[in-house]
């Protein structure tokens, strides 16, 4: 019976599940490269570092993130509660100051008395108990060495990250604080709106679509080289503000830039599009651009962002960019238990699996650890009801098609249909899926507990 449980990765899912290890009475030897060796999207060297937003989705209890939420909620998470200490203003959504929620996570792993934090790369996959939470910028070494172990490609796609701004840059008499449909925590709204008219939105739309961009080298070589890809190389669920522009020309309007829920009270009327920036920090001094994910550079950045009613004047403190993310094909490698087929004491956990989202990372990186704690001590890995989001996610990774596997966000679509005959509109459907969750997973841990 091994005592020692090897975590290599320091992000959402590594961190959760070092945490549940070890809280489970076991040693843990967690391995974290950074700051020894950085990636293209990180920037400090603290544990779970949030890279690509500060939002973990929304916090309503009848959508898809708010059920896995109560769920990792019920299942004693560090991760969101640390996440719901750090909270910031963001309507109906969770999001947080990310560097107060990245130092809070570092703290707690380095005085829980039964983690060992080492800062080096892992280039091969130990023996005994492991859990793969490397994440989706796994370094060149460790990606190799996941290759020769699953003898499977990996699949890849291309991410990218939301601008940054200073939130006094940001002309106030032209933008308005607001939450759609009222929803918020702050009074006059929380989030920060640029409104657009018709002639405004058509401008920046000319603008955007002939912008130069950084060429995509290593989705290039990649390319070359064999590498499979999803369509066109991105991910469905982070695509760049310039593709979906790509797509049509009011489909920025029906997207990110929905004036849906929004009064400009300048007009008093609903916008014909809107572009919000949600904040960043506690104190309130930066704010990122919503759903702007961009892979422009930096010079088009400044002149085509500056076509935005009240950033005219905008001052970047980071630019939108583009990176690379890895991820296994997990329904050829992995068991519904993330365990690897061919070794079943190694576990796999976080984006790498294929699930996308920080909530459904720190998910799976709290099951990862649940089942590394049980191998521990010798019992088998527990499997979650599919009626939970959580089951849910594990079973769709493991069991979708592998030709065509990509990503998948927590999501009322990968749940078993509710089956009683019931007729119900969609809000009554989500309210459902989500009543359900919450009794059978009540019951699952009524009988685990027993």
């Amino acid at each position: 019976m091994t005592k020692e449980v090897i975590v290599i990765g320091g992000g959402l899912a590594g961190s959760e599940a070092a945490w549940q290890v070890a809280k489970r009475g076991v040693d843990v030897v967690l391995y974290e490269m950074r700051p020894l060796k950085q990636t293209g999207a990180h920037q400090s060297g603290y544990l779970a570092e949030l890279v690509c937003s500060n939002s973990l989705g929304s916090r309503l209890p009848d959508r898809a993130s708010g059920v896995l939420m109560t769920e990792i909620r019920c299942l004693k998470s560090l991760l969101l509660s640390i996440a719901e200490r750090e909270a910031v203003p963001a309507g109906g959504a969770l999001a947080v100051d990310r560097e107060a929620f990245a130092r809070g996570v570092t703290e707690q792993i380095d005085t829980q008395p039964h983690i060992t934090l080492i800062r080096e790369e892992v280039s091969r996959i130990p023996d005994g108990i492991v859990i793969v939470a490397s994440g989706p910028l796994t370094s060149d070494k460790l990606a190799n060495e996941l290759s020769r172990i699953t003898g499977e490609e990996h699949l890849y796609f291309f991410d990218a990250l939301s601008p940054i701004v200073e939130t006094e840059s940001i002309d106030m008499s032209v933008s308005f604080r607001a939450s759609r449909y009222g929803r918020g925590q702050i009074a006059e709204g929380d989030y920060i709106n640029c409104p657009m008219n018709e002639v405004e939105y058509e401008a920046f739309i000319d603008a955007l679509l002939g912008a130069e961009k950084i060429p995509l080298r290593d989705f290039e070589v990649a390319v070359k080289t064999g590498v499979r890809a999803g369509p066109h190389g991105y991910f469905e669920g982070c695509l760049p503000v310039e593709v979906i522009a790509e797509r049509g020309r009011k489909s920025l309007a029906y997207g990110p830039m929905r004036p849906v829920g929004l009064i400009d009270p300048r007009s008093g009327k609903r916008p014909y599009a809107v572009v919000q920036l949600r904040q960043d920090n506690l104190i309130g001094n930066l704010y990122n651009i919503v759903g702007f994910q961009t892979n422009l550079t930096y010079y088009e950045q400044d002149r085509v962002f500056s076509l935005i009613p009240g950033l005219e004047e905008v001052k970047f403190i980071r630019y939108g960019q583009m990176h690379r993310n890895t991820f296994i094909n997990a329904p050829r490698v992995l068991l519904p238990t993330l365990q690897f087929c061919k070794r079943t004491s190694i576990i796999f956990a976080g984006q790498i699996t294929g699930v996308e989202g920080y909530l459904g990372n720190i998910a799976t990186g709290l099951y990862a650890g649940w089942s590394a704690a049980r191998l521990a001590h010798g019992y088998d890995p527990i499997i979650f009801p599919q009626t939970t989001m959580l089951g849910s996610l594990c079973h769709y990774i493991s069991h979708a098609e592998p030709k065509s596997f990509q990503p998948m966000k927590a999501n009322f679509g990968i749940m078993p249909p509710l089956d009683d005959g019931t007729k119900r509109n969609r809000r009554q459907r989500s309210q459902a899926y989500a009543n359900r969750s919450s009794n059978d997973l009540e019951l699952f841990l009524d009988e685990f507990n027993n």
